[in-house]
Protein backbone atom coordinates (compact mmCIF):
# COMPACT_ATOMS: atom_id res chain seq x y z
CA UNK A 1 0.00 0.00 0.00
CA UNK A 2 1.26 3.37 -1.18
CA UNK A 3 -0.67 5.36 1.66
CA UNK A 4 0.78 5.61 5.55
CA UNK A 5 -0.72 2.94 8.15
CA UNK A 6 -4.15 3.18 10.14
CA UNK A 7 -5.69 5.24 7.14
CA UNK A 8 -9.48 4.66 7.09
CA UNK A 9 -12.42 6.72 5.10
CA UNK A 10 -13.92 8.03 8.30
CA UNK A 11 -10.43 9.96 8.95
CA UNK A 12 -10.66 10.95 5.69
CA UNK A 13 -14.47 12.14 6.12
CA UNK A 14 -13.53 14.12 9.45
CA UNK A 15 -10.63 16.01 7.69
CA UNK A 16 -13.85 17.48 5.09
CA UNK A 17 -15.81 18.99 8.10
CA UNK A 18 -16.23 22.37 7.89
CA UNK A 19 -14.47 23.24 4.34
CA UNK A 20 -15.54 22.98 0.76
CA UNK A 21 -16.07 19.46 0.65
CA UNK A 22 -18.50 19.54 3.23
CA UNK A 23 -20.52 21.73 1.82
CA UNK A 24 -20.68 20.17 -1.58
CA UNK A 25 -21.24 16.78 0.28
CA UNK A 26 -17.70 15.21 -1.21
CA UNK A 27 -17.85 11.86 1.09
CA UNK A 28 -14.69 9.30 0.66
CA UNK A 29 -15.86 5.72 -0.10
CA UNK A 30 -13.10 3.53 -0.41
CA UNK A 31 -9.15 3.55 0.20
CA UNK A 32 -7.10 0.88 -1.92
CA UNK A 33 -3.68 -0.37 -2.05
CA UNK A 34 -2.91 2.82 -4.93
CA UNK A 35 -6.04 4.74 -4.98
CA UNK A 36 -8.88 6.38 -3.16
CA UNK A 37 -12.47 7.09 -4.13
CA UNK A 38 -14.99 9.71 -2.92
CA UNK A 39 -18.44 10.64 -4.28
CA UNK A 40 -20.05 13.98 -5.14
CA UNK A 41 -24.19 14.17 -5.57
CA UNK A 42 -25.49 16.40 -8.61
CA UNK A 43 -28.06 18.45 -7.22
CA UNK A 44 -28.59 22.29 -6.15
CA UNK A 45 -25.13 22.86 -4.74
CA UNK A 46 -23.20 21.30 -7.77
CA UNK A 47 -25.20 22.49 -10.64
CA UNK A 48 -24.58 25.34 -13.16
CA UNK A 49 -27.63 27.33 -14.54
CA UNK A 50 -28.68 24.62 -17.36
CA UNK A 51 -29.18 22.11 -14.73
CA UNK A 52 -26.04 20.01 -15.64
CA UNK A 53 -23.45 19.20 -12.94
CA UNK A 54 -20.77 22.25 -12.77
CA UNK A 55 -17.39 21.87 -14.27
CA UNK A 56 -15.69 23.73 -11.28
CA UNK A 57 -17.81 21.22 -8.96
CA UNK A 58 -15.79 18.34 -11.02
CA UNK A 59 -12.95 20.42 -9.86
CA UNK A 60 -13.21 20.01 -6.26
CA UNK A 61 -13.78 17.09 -6.16
CA UNK A 62 -10.42 16.54 -8.31
CA UNK A 63 -8.52 18.72 -6.36
CA UNK A 64 -10.07 17.50 -3.15
CA UNK A 65 -9.31 13.90 -4.32
CA UNK A 66 -5.83 14.57 -5.51
CA UNK A 67 -4.57 16.42 -2.36
CA UNK A 68 -6.13 13.86 0.04
CA UNK A 69 -4.55 11.22 -1.56
CA UNK A 70 -0.94 13.15 -1.84
CA UNK A 71 -1.17 14.01 1.52
CA UNK A 72 -1.61 10.36 2.88
CA UNK A 73 1.82 9.21 1.44
CA UNK A 74 4.13 11.42 3.34
CA UNK A 75 5.10 12.33 6.60
CA UNK A 76 2.50 14.96 7.97
CA UNK A 77 5.04 15.56 11.02
CA UNK A 78 8.08 16.92 8.56
CA UNK A 79 5.91 17.46 5.49
CA UNK A 80 2.54 18.97 3.53
CA UNK A 81 1.29 19.05 0.21
CA UNK A 82 0.03 22.12 -1.92
CA UNK A 83 -1.75 21.76 -5.26
CA UNK A 84 0.80 23.36 -8.52
CA UNK A 85 -1.53 23.16 -11.18
CA UNK A 86 -5.43 21.22 -12.05
CA UNK A 87 -6.82 20.37 -15.24
CA UNK A 88 -9.50 18.88 -16.07
CA UNK A 89 -11.73 17.43 -19.63
CA UNK A 90 -15.24 17.08 -19.25
CA UNK A 91 -16.30 14.22 -21.26
CA UNK A 92 -20.05 14.07 -20.88
CA UNK A 93 -22.54 15.70 -18.66
CA UNK A 94 -24.34 14.46 -15.68
CA UNK A 95 -28.06 16.11 -14.48
CA UNK A 96 -28.57 14.03 -11.05
CA UNK A 97 -27.52 11.12 -8.67
CA UNK A 98 -23.98 10.81 -7.82
CA UNK A 99 -20.52 11.19 -9.45
CA UNK A 100 -17.68 8.70 -8.20
CA UNK A 101 -14.13 9.90 -8.20
CA UNK A 102 -11.47 7.84 -8.27
CA UNK A 103 -7.36 9.12 -7.75
CA UNK A 104 -4.44 6.68 -8.66
CA UNK A 105 -0.32 8.30 -8.43
CA UNK A 106 1.12 8.93 -11.89
CA UNK A 107 4.28 10.02 -9.91
CA UNK A 108 5.10 10.16 -6.67
CA UNK A 109 8.33 11.69 -6.03
CA UNK A 110 9.87 13.58 -2.86
CA UNK A 111 8.83 17.27 -3.78
CA UNK A 112 5.98 16.75 -6.61
CA UNK A 113 3.47 14.39 -7.10
CA UNK A 114 1.17 14.00 -9.81
CA UNK A 115 -2.55 11.92 -9.52
CA UNK A 116 -4.77 11.17 -11.92
CA UNK A 117 -8.46 11.34 -11.27
CA UNK A 118 -11.83 10.05 -12.67
CA UNK A 119 -15.07 10.86 -12.62
CA UNK A 120 -18.21 8.88 -13.38
CA UNK A 121 -21.46 8.81 -13.56
CA UNK A 122 -23.79 6.51 -11.65
CA UNK A 123 -24.18 4.18 -14.65
CA UNK A 124 -20.52 3.77 -14.72
CA UNK A 125 -19.85 6.38 -17.55
CA UNK A 126 -16.69 7.98 -18.07
CA UNK A 127 -17.88 11.90 -17.31
CA UNK A 128 -14.01 13.50 -16.27
CA UNK A 129 -10.82 13.28 -16.47
CA UNK A 130 -8.73 15.38 -14.69
CA UNK A 131 -4.91 15.53 -13.72
CA UNK A 132 -2.82 17.84 -10.84
CA UNK A 133 0.20 18.31 -9.70
CA UNK A 134 0.81 18.36 -5.80
CA UNK A 135 4.04 20.33 -4.33
CA UNK A 136 5.51 18.73 -0.86
CA UNK A 137 6.76 20.71 0.74
CA UNK A 138 8.70 20.99 4.22
CA UNK A 139 7.14 22.05 7.33
CA UNK A 140 9.62 24.51 9.53
CA UNK A 141 11.39 22.84 11.98
CA UNK A 142 11.34 25.26 15.33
Amino acid sequence: MIFNKNLHVDLLNKLGKGNMGEHLGIRFTEIGEDYITATMPVDHRTKQPLGLLHGGANLVLAETLGSVAATCCIDTDKQYCVGLEINANHIKSVRSGLVEGIAKPLHIGGKTQIWEIKIFSETKELTCVSRITIAVLDKKQR
